[in-house]
């Protein structure tokens, strides 16, 4: 499960609009909003640096905060946009939903894979193909798990993990209503490639002695 929630600081924003925003980047901070939880909009502003770090450490967008702004109640928030700059890929603009601990929200959750050193299909020469590397799901602000577990331990050369035979947290479910893979232990490419060797010629099933051309026509003629 996610664990201890993690605080993030960040600041009032006095003024609004594209000239307070643009103060903002030059100041090396990067500007946002808060907003939802039936109350006014905040204009926020985090530190360039700090926020680049946490968006390449990864599931920024997948992280439940404590959001700490001084002169405010402490709220919990969930990144839902990260707008960035087209040439450079660097954040220009963040925004944060309010949250209770009760509120339902969908998250793309991270896949874990175990068992891949059990793994009979595996042991066999077989390759691991995970489909889906993340999965969305439902889940409640307060219960989002750090991961989803996914066990091949038992899987053979052929066989496949999905949806249904993974244990989910409780309270959560996932968004696409159907049964799909999630990841596969596929044929060893040798094994894949063996029906056309039966097509290929060895070299003692060549005649060694010349075969006469037919019409009693002679070799060379």
């Amino acid at each position: 499960m996610a664990g201890e929630i993690p605080d993030l600081e960040v600041q009032a924003r006095t003024g609004t609009g594209k000239g307070a925003a643009r103060q903002a980047r030059r100041d090396g901070m990067v500007p946002g909003i808060v907003f939802g939880g039936d109350v006014e909009p905040l204009p926020i502003q985090m530190n360039f640096n700090k926020l680049l770090t946490m968006l390449r450490k990864g599931r920024f967008k997948a992280t439940l905060f404590n959001l700490k702004v001084e002169g405010h109640d402490d709220v919990r928030v969930i990144c839902r946009d990260v707008q960035r700059h087209v040439v450079k890929d660097l954040p220009t603009h963040v925004d944060f939903m309010r949250l209770k601990r009760t509120t339902k929200i969908n998250l793309f959750i991270n896949v874990e894979i175990a068992g891949e050193e059990e793994c009979p299909g595996l042991k066999k020469g077989g390759t691991l193909n995970v489909l889906r590397p993340e999965i969305e799901l439902v889940v409640t602000a307060a219960d989002i798990p750090e991961s989803i577990v996914v066990d091949i331990t038992d899987l053979e050369v052929g066989d496949n993990i999905t949806i249904s035979s993974v244990k989910l947290p409780e309270g959560s479910k996932p968004v696409i209503d159907r049964d799909f893979v999630i990841a596969q232990v596929s044929a060893p490419s040798a094994l894949t490639s063996a029906g056309d060797d039966e097509d290929d010629v060895d070299a003692d099933e060549v005649p060694t002695t010349e075969m006469n051309p037919p019409n009693g026509e002679k070799s060379g003629d």
